[in-house]
């Protein structure tokens, strides 16, 4: 008696290769699209004319926040020589606390500010201090507190002195500080985006004044044409909306230049040794 051929299992199916080579090609390009994205990030940017009209367009939203810090809070969130002279003179003449500047805020102003420059300062040089997603981020965090300031004053209204406008000059005079420091990282030192004094100065001495190449001269005057022009726009809205508008502007202007930051030039990356030799 003959044995029944015992049934063979079929061999499981196999892709066709062309949905292999599709699969993979996808997963590649996946890959390359976010290496290139991660890439990007991490470069370090050039300096440049776009980085000139970014640093004047910071300075241009300082001006707008000065003009509404001194009026609504007698003192200002970036200009820290004049709050050093307001705490200095308030220990010698007590009673013009309440006058002249609110010696709470102003404590709290150049506090915060040299707290802002601190840790943007000493975290930038751990990460590097020109890289894009650390400006981008930095930057953003920036913008956020200046919303954020905008958005107390809406709230709440203008309150002048309290724990709500040290809350709001430390919110401003902490960006601010952050913005001054990243600013210098940029190997532009000519647009400090907030103190005027040494601009000045700088402008008047420079033996090449009135010579038609002179890129360090022109900086300067469009960092303080920035400055003025950004300080008559926010007194005028100060006048016609109010603070938090003002204020509110300010933050816009600084998250266009976050949004900029993405489309800057980069640097070259340094070649190596071996490939120098090549």
């Amino acid at each position: 008696m003959s044995e029944k051929p015992s049934a063979i299992a079929d061999p499981p199916a196999r892709k066709p290769e062309g949905d292999v080579s599709s699969t993979n090609c996808e997963s590649l390009e996946s890959r390359s699209i976010t290496s290139r994205a991660w890439g990007h990030m991490v470069e370090d940017l050039r300096p440049s004319g776009f980085v000139e009209f970014e640093l004047i367009l910071l300075t241009f939203c300082t001006g707008i926040q000065d003009a509404i810090s001194f009026p609504d809070y007698h003192c200002f969130a970036s200009n820290q020589t004049g709050n050093t002279v307001f705490l200095v003179v308030a220990l010698v003449l007590p009673w013009l606390d309440g006058d002249n500047f609110y010696v709470p805020n102003v404590g709290a102003a150049l506090g915060f500010f040299l707290l802002g420059g601190w840790v943007t300062g000493q975290v930038g040089r751990i990460i590097g201090p020109c890289m894009r997603l650390w400006l981008v981020c930095c930057n953003l965090i920036q913008t956020i507190l200046v919303f954020a300031a905008a958005a107390l004053q809406f709230r709440y209204g203008v309150v002048p002195q309290g724990p709500m406008a040290v809350m709001v000059v430390g919110l401003l005079a902490f960006a601010s500080g952050s913005q001054v420091v990243q600013s210098r990282s940029m190997k532009m030192t000519e647009i400090s985006t907030a103190m005027a004094t040494a601009a000045w100065v700088d402008l008047i001495i420079d033996p090449k004044l009135f010579h038609a190449q002179n890129r360090p001269r022109t900086r300067r005057v469009m960092f303080l044409l920035a400055l003025a022009g950004g300080s008559l726009l926010g007194a005028g809205i100060y006048r016609a909306a109010g603070s938090a508008v003002a204020v509110l502007i300010s933050a816009a202007g600084k998250l266009v230049v976050t949004i900029m930051y993405l489309f800057n030039g980069a640097e070259k990356p340094r070649k190596t040794d071996a490939e120098a030799n090549c």
